[in-house]
């Protein structure tokens, strides 16, 4: 109706002024309201004409969409593994800080595996000492046959010394027996290093293994532990949560509830879909209006920061069969995020999360004509474009004046 009426002052009014004052026609007479089609054809078809030209314009460089929405982020409340609820601590709506423990599980089978896993590990501890022990008798026993090796190097040297002599004293038996001695001791030497090899192999190797992983293993069992108790991750509020001890719970089929944060990268972001027309005029800078359901009467000036480079609407999950486009349904929208021009404007967080918008974007061609990019008629065409941008943000303030009316009153709700 605006553009009609725009319009209608530079075609209908023009053509009526030369018929009334040119031409001498007067309303009423040769001028009625059953005549005014043939009399103002032209006039009211170049209205037309202009009309539709004029919204076209201002609807693909200053679009608008209603699909708008403040995003939010939720948290699924899941345990890791499936269980039966031991205590309750919190309750629905309630407010949460981070590690602040929402519920408990029946930890019985987790604790049994801790108390195994320290016995095995004060097991490991205990054999470490045997293990000290063991080395110290093998190395007393190395220096005990190498002595009594010693000796009886010494008595065969001195045998073989009198026999050398042809000493009576001595026999060849008696040299066979010494060296027999000397080599059952040297074995007896070597044996005992053995087993200094192996229990200090043991003691340095072995057992450290075995305690590694008999902390692992109690590390292990505690954090299975600390799994059943069910944390915050998060600060926010806890809502659709109707749980109760005794309650089974499940990661894959049955959650606890749901935690909404209560800051994070989403919550001055407002997501916004514009027909798929816009793409070449909705960028990253553009200048935007927001007009909200939960604050009515009021405007929000936004700028668009993202532009999501892919429409939802193509998206190709592989199945087992072939993609029939026509089965696709709607095109798809342009998704878009914008967030506040002015970072400290305190009505926006009065904005509820979750809530229906309506947004105007608007093109701004100033720097393109200051900087002399663009001259002569294309210049001013984009004059036209900018100036046609106050229309649209007219309607959006009209609509934002009826919004409650139509919400309370028309919608039959």
């Amino acid at each position: 109706m605006i553009e009609f009426l725009l319009c209608s002052l530079v075609t209908i009014l023009p053509d009526y002024l030369f018929r009334r004052y040119v031409q001498g026609k007067r309303f009423g007479h040769e001028i009625t309201f059953f005549s005014v089609w043939y009399v103002l054809r032209w006039g009211i078809s170049a209205c037309v004409i202009l009309t539709l030209l004029l919204i076209t314009m201002i609807f693909y460089f200053h679009p608008a969409t209603t699909n708008v929405v403040k995003i939010y982020r939720t948290v699924t409340i899941l345990p890791e593994e499936p269980g039966r609820v031991n205590e309750v601590m919190v309750r629905n709506f309630q407010d949460v800080s981070e590690g602040d423990v929402l519920f408990t599980m029946d930890d019985s089978r987790q604790r049994a595996a801790v108390v195994t896993a320290r016995t095995a590990l004060a097991e490991v501890q205990a054999g470490m000492a045997l293990a000290e022990a063991e080395l110290a008798t093998a190395q007393f026993q190395v220096e005990n046959n190498e002595a009594s090796l010693e000796l009886a190097e010494v008595e065969l040297a001195r045998v073989q010394t009198l026999i050398d002599r042809g000493s009576a004293a001595v026999n060849q038996q008696d040299l066979d027996q010494r060296r027999a001695r000397v080599g059952s001791l040297g074995a007896a030497v070597k044996a005992s290093e053995a087993q200094v090899v192996k229990a200090e192999e043991n003691l340095n190797t072995l057992l450290p293994a075995q305690m590694e992983a008999a902390k692992a293993a109690l590390a292990q069992a505690e954090v299975e532990l600390d799994k059943t108790i069910i944390r915050a991750g998060v600060d926010g509020q806890i809502t659709q949560f109707a749980l109760q001890k005794g309650d089974i719970v499940n990661p894959l089929l049955r959650p606890a509830g749901i935690l909404i944060p209560k800051d994070g990268h989403w919550n001055d972001a407002i997501q916004a879909g514009f027909n798929q027309i816009s793409a070449q005029v909705v960028k990253p800078g553009v200048i935007t209006e927001l007009a909200c359901v939960t604050l009515p009467l009021t405007v929000f000036p936004m700028v668009i920061t993202d532009v999501q480079n892919v429409i939802a609407a193509g998206q190709l999950r592989p199945t087992d069969q072939l993609v029939e486009i026509e089965t696709r349904g709607y095109p798809g929208t342009l998704t878009v995020r914008m967030e506040p021009l002015y970072k400290n404007d305190p009505k926006i967080d009065r904005i509820l999360p979750g809530t229906k918008c309506i947004a105007n974007a608007y093109t701004n061609n100033h720097e393109r004509i200051a900087s002399g990019e663009v001259t002569g008629l294309r210049a001013t065409a984009l004059h036209a474009v900018d100036a046609t941008g106050l229309v649209h943000a007219l309607i959006l303030r009209i609509q934002t004046l009826l919004l409650p009316i139509q919400t309370l009153v028309l919608s039959g709700h």
